[in-house]
């Protein structure tokens, strides 16, 4: 019979700060216990998987029968971005963090680029994706210039109205901008930012975003099981984040609801192998906005996807939940993502409900055990923890 892994990544559902968080100004930061408190918060599946029963989880009580093995997972690589964090969940470990830009991008960059695309750049510093359009959507549209800002994480991003550059054509600059930034300048991301509305007043960003990432710096997980004739499908902006590399289907989402949607489709479909979900909202739109009730309410309406998933794995199937790095809600000091733990939920038939891992050294246990469950060879950095936990 299929093997069917389904592996969720909750984008920053972080459980606590790290040893080492003091070096990344993240003291005090915890994204579970931040919404767990709030009112919207309800989530009695992932209760039952065991995530209050996880190391350092003190917040709610521990579920006295978990249906699942359970552990938490301390970050090896040196970064607590969307692009290392994944990249650590599917087996490399990046010992030097992707470069940041915390005053804009140097001189030299944005003159070629400005060369590059036949367009003057405005703005040019850390800022919050929906202010920097409101703050510069009324010059652009007059001026045809780029609106060209980063933030604390390793990103360029370029917003444009959708009447001004076309879709494609925005795309077509990110493409010139991710063949300059390399080396040195090498950003985890390139980001398209499109926008429309008439005014400040109104200005919106659209869903036709697109991120262009570096291409992982050796095989991860996704190549050794592609290359083994496994289905490795990406939802969300899995496919962005590792530029494509051993990726055999994708689907693209909106945003949780049309990710949730895609994962109990999945669920329905015969494949071998591996789908890999990002569920990006919970960071995106909530995390780095410091909304608590939102960041809740999604957790909540993610709990209730999971209690119809959960009836409709089959015998082989197994589930792992877990996230990429933290971003706290409740974390005022910054808007950036948080040094945290993560959670490592699996459910299956052929794992021992009940099993608490305890910590795991680097998110590659992931990998490891992924690869392992499929039979597939693969020289990951992590941990397979399958000998523990199956029956």
């Amino acid at each position: 019979m299929a093997k069917r892994v389904f592996l969720v990544v909750l984008d920053s559902f972080g459980i606590g700060e790290e040893p080492d968080a003091a070096a990344f100004g993240d003291c005090g930061s915890n994204t579970l216990r931040s919404i767990a408190q709030s009112s919207k918060f309800d989530c009695p599946n992932l209760t039952r998987m065991g995530l209050f029963n996880l190391d350092g989880v003190d917040v709610l009580p521990a579920y006295p029968s978990p249906i699942g093995a359970f552990g938490r997972m301390q970050e090896r690589s040196m970064g607590k971005d969307t692009t290392i964090g994944h990249w650590e969940i599917a087996g490399i470990e990046s010992p030097s963090p992707l470069p940041t830009y915390p005053n804009g991008f140097p001189p030299e960059v944005i003159e070629e680029f400005e060369r590059k695309t036949g367009r003057a750049v405005l703005c040019n510093k850390p800022y919050s994706g929906t202010q920097v359009i409101q703050d510069y959507g009324e010059e652009h549209l007059r001026t045809g210039a780029l609106i060209v800002y980063t933030s604390a994480d390793s990103v360029f991003q370029i917003a444009a109205h959708e009447s001004v550059v076309p879709v494609e054509q925005l795309y077509s600059y990110c493409r010139m901008a991710r063949a300059m930034l390399t080396g040195k300048h090498g950003v985890g991301r390139v980001i398209a930012r499109p926008f429309e509305g008439t005014c400040r007043e109104d200005f919106r960003r659209t869903p036709r975003r697109h991120d262009f990432s570096l291409v992982p710096p050796g095989k991860t997980m996704l190549n050794y099981l592609s290359e083994a004739g496994c289905d490795v499908i990406a939802v969300g902006k899995i496919n962005d984040i590792f530029a494509g590399s051993g990726v055999t289907q994708t689907f693209p989402t909106g945003g949780n609801a049309e990710g949730e949607q895609k994962l109990l489709e999945l669920a329905q479909t015969d494949f071998h192998g591996l789908a890999f979900v990002n569920l990006v909202d919970f960071d995106m739109v909530y995390g780095h906005r410091r909304n608590i009730d939102g960041y809740a309410q999604a957790a909540t309406t993610f709990d209730q996807t999971l209690g119809k998933l959960l009836p409709m794995l089959r015998s082989e199937d197994v589930l792992i939940i877990t996230a990429d790095h933290g971003c706290d809600p409740g974390y005022l000091a910054t808007t950036d993502h948080t040094r945290e733990y993560v959670p490592l939920l699996m459910f299956g038939n052929s794992i021992v409900p009940g099993t608490n891992l305890g910590t795991l050294s680097g998110f590659g246990a992931v990998a490891a055990t992924v690869c392992a469950y499929l039979n597939v060879p693969a020289d990951v950095k992590g941990e397979n923890v399958l000998p523990r936990i199956l029956k």
